[in-house]
């Protein structure tokens, strides 16, 4: 079994039917908030090192997190926040939480020739540019993913919005990588 790290987690959610991004901004210091710039506020937490975007539409983005439990406790933590200057949040924190990209790295201990890979795994799934990036880039179909490969045999992948999605992408890979005979 292939160890499988959890690099980032892009998740959102919807905290509230509208919020008053000025209001917001002047009220907790430590948001970033610049409209003319980006529409979105930004809220960091040190612990869980995270990042949100806060819309006015009561949209908000949550990425930095390595687990799902870090993506709860940032979101509630800014519910918290945001219910101490008043404002209108759903209550009890059942606003659903989405998960729109997991990035994950592997090692598959071994190192390929890159070359060889993008012939074994066909081209039309391959981009490969050494001259541009030293990785291929494979879109794979099931599950639906982009991974990075590289000559050392560390992979990552991205695009999934489960971890069984990515684990199952990182093993499908290794047993095909094998079965072409294409690790060093």
């Amino acid at each position: 079994m292939i160890e499988v790290n959890i690099q980032n987690i892009v998740a959102s959610a919807i905290l509230s039917d509208k919020l008053d991004l000025d209001y917001i901004a002047q009220s907790i210091k430590i948001t970033e908030y610049e409209p003319e710039q980006f529409p979105g506020l930004i809220y960091r937490l040190k612990n869980p090192k995270t990042a949100t975007l806060l819309f006015r539409s009561g949209k908000v983005i949550c990425t930095g997190a390595k687990n799902i439990e870090d993506v709860q406790k940032t979101l509630w933590s800014i519910a918290d926040e945001l219910r101490n200057i008043w404002i209108e949040i759903y209550k009890n924190n059942k606003f659903e939480i989405t998960i729109q990209n997991i990035v994950a790295t592997a090692n598959l201990n071994g190192e390929m020739n890159l070359d060889q890979v993008a012939v074994g795994l066909g081209l039309e799934n391959i981009e490969y540019e050494p001259e541009q990036f030293p990785g291929l880039v494979y879109r794979i179909k099931m599950p639906k993913v982009v991974m990075l490969l590289f000559s050392s045999g560390k992979i990552v992948c991205a695009g999934s919005r489960t971890f069984s999605d990515v684990s199952l992408a990182i093993e499908n890979l290794a047993k095909e990588l094998d079965s072409l005979g294409l690790f060093l």
